[in-house]
């Protein structure tokens, strides 16, 4: 059995680990199936995704992993799944696989307009606001960078039903660029009230997906 390294969503505002896979039930779930489970909180307000990745891959240089296991699984979601993807980039040698759930929505206009109200609302500077926009499919990620990511297995989990932060173009433009990446079971995200229903298919997705 893998170790699980679960990246959760949000950006610049009061999501943490807890919020997102604990009170929901995901980390629970998980560890019900013997999963060892990392779930660390992200940067508060990073400066860039850079930041996300830095202060994130500490825990992986620190990572011892228990016998007998072979890998780390990422599980990125949302906004989580650009930091989620960089990591398993920058370290192939202890990444096995990796999950890009709910991916949010990049490269959108309309998507973008508003997403920059909200950063700005909670205080980001314009300048960070430019660059955590930055992107094409993910954000923070080139699309040419996704390309390369045919070393490890990788699958992606569509928001159910999708919405205007978590679209269907995403998940299909994602599964275009990476090859050999396949879809599975989609949900809704864990923190929103539609959530709950979706909670034991989604443990057993993630269980089948790390075996």
């Amino acid at each position: 059995m893998n170790t699980v390294l679960l990246i959760h969503g949000g950006l610049w505002d009061a999501m943490d680990a807890k919020a997102f896979w604990g009170t929901t039930g995901v980390i629970g779930g998980l560890a019900s199936h013997g999963v060892t489970v990392l779930a660390p909180d992200r940067l508060k307000r990073p400066s860039g995704w850079d930041a996300e990745v830095t202060a994130l891959g500490e825990h992986l240089r620190n990572l011892r992993l228990p016998p007998g296991d072979s890998g780390l699984t990422i599980v990125g979601a949302s906004n989580g799944c650009p930091v989620a993807a960089r990591l398993a980039m920058e370290h192939p040698d202890l990444v096995e696989r990796l999950l890009l759930a709910w991916p949010a929505t990049g490269g959108d206009a309309a998507v973008d307009a508003r997403t920059r109200a909200g950063l700005i609302e909670f205080g980001c500077p314009p300048e960070v606001v430019d660059g955590l926009l930055a992107g094409e499919t993910l954000r923070g990620v080139t699309d040419a960078e996704l390309t390369g990511l045919t070393r490890i297995p990788v699958a992606v989990l569509p928001s159910v039903p999708e919405n205007p932060s978590h679209q269907r173009k995403t998940v299909d433009a994602l599964l275009r660029l990476i090859q050999g990446s396949r879809e599975l079971a989609g949900s809704a995200e864990p923190p929103l009230p539609t959530f709950p229903p979706y909670l034991d298919q989604l443990v057993r997705t993630i269980v089948e997906f790390v075996n």
